[in-house]
C-alpha cells in the first residue's frame, strides 16, 4: 500500500509545479475538498497545504476567481533555471524573459573571479551578460565567466546572442567530462552603475544602492570551468535551498 503523503509533501509537489511553469499565474488551484479527495487525506490536512502555499505567496484567493496561482513572488537564480531545464526543458518560466545579451573578451583582474577560476590576473576570459525580466520588469542581471580552456571546447560561448543549448551539455558531449555545480553563496554589496542601468534603477550618483548577489562555480575533474554571478534588484526575493 502506498504511503499516504503529508501536507508538506503535497505542498512540495505544487511548489515544484509552479516553479517549473507547469502551473502559471492565474491558473486555478483545486479546492480544499478536491485536494483532500485527490490525495486521500483529511480536509484539515488539505487546508494546511493551502495555508502553507499562501504564506509563501505562491497562491492567492481572488473574489470571483477562487484560489489561483499568484504572480511569481521570488526570482530564481541561474542554477535554479538549470535544474528547471533538466526537469522539463523550459528555459524560462511564465512571464519570464531575458534581454540585453552581451558577450565580450576581457582580461580578468577581479581577485574573487581569479580565485574561483584558478586564473592569474590578466588572463583572458569570456564574459556573458544578460538582464532577466518578469512580465517586462528587470529582476536580475546574470553574469557568466568562462576561462580559456572552457571556451576552447565550447567556442559558441564567445558568439554574440543567446546560446540555444546549455554550455555544460556541449562541454560534456565534447570532452566526456561531467560538469559539477558548486555551492551557491550569497552576499550583499553596492551595485555598480552598469548594474543600476540594467535594472533600470534611477538613483543619484552619490547614493549607494545595496543589492543581493549570488555566486556559483562549475567544475570538471580537472578544475573550475565557469563562474556565474546573479545580481538581484532591490526588494526581490530569492529562494534559498535548505542546507
Amino acid at each position: 500500500m502506498a504511503e499516504r503523503k503529508g501536507y508538506a509533501d503535497i505542498a512540495a509537489e505544487y511548489r515544484q509545479k509552479i516553479a517549473d511553469g507547469e502551473m502559471s499565474p492565474g491558473d486555478p488551484v483545486p479546492t480544499v475538498n478536491e485536494l483532500a479527495q485527490a490525495y486521500g487525506v483529511a480536509r484539515n490536512t488539505a487546508a494546511r497545504v493551502f495555508n502553507l502555499l499562501k504564506s509563501e505567496g505562491l497562491i492567492v484567493t481572488r473574489a470571483g476567481a477562487g484560489t489561483v496561482v499568484a504572480s511569481p513572488p521570488v526570482v530564481i537564480s541561474g542554477t535554479d533555471r538549470l535544474e528547471r531545464m533538466s526537469r522539463n526543458g523550459l528555459r524560462y518560466g511564465p512571464g519570464e524573459d531575458s534581454t540585453g545579451h552581451r558577450v565580450m573578451r576581457r582580461s580578468v583582474i577581479d581577485a574573487e573571479v581569479c580565485q574561483a577560476l584558478d586564473l592569474e590576473p590578466g588572463e583572458e576570459v569570456v564574459i556573458r551578460i544578460r538582464t532577466f525580466r518578469q512580465d517586462g520588469k528587470p529582476t536580475s542581471v546574470g553574469v557568466s565567466i568562462y576561462p580559456p580552456r572552457t571556451v576552447a571546447e565550447v567556442p559558441e560561448l564567445a558568439d554574440q546572442g543567446r546560446m540555444e543549448q546549455y554550455w555544460g551539455d556541449l562541454y560534456t558531449e565534447r570532452t566526456g567530462r561531467a560538469v559539477v555545480t558548486g555551492t551557491r553563496t550569497a552576499h550583499a554589496r553596492q551595485a555598480s552603475q552598469d548594474e543600476l542601468n540594467a535594472l533600470e534603477i534611477d538613483a543619484p550618483q552619490h547614493v549607494a544602492v545595496a543589492v543581493l548577489v549570488t555566486n556559483v562555480t562549475f567544475h570538471d575533474e580537472d578544475g573550475p570551468i565557469g563562474h556565474w554571478e546573479d545580481v538581484y534588484a532591490p526588494g526581490e526575493k530569492v529562494p534559498m535551498k535548505p542546507a
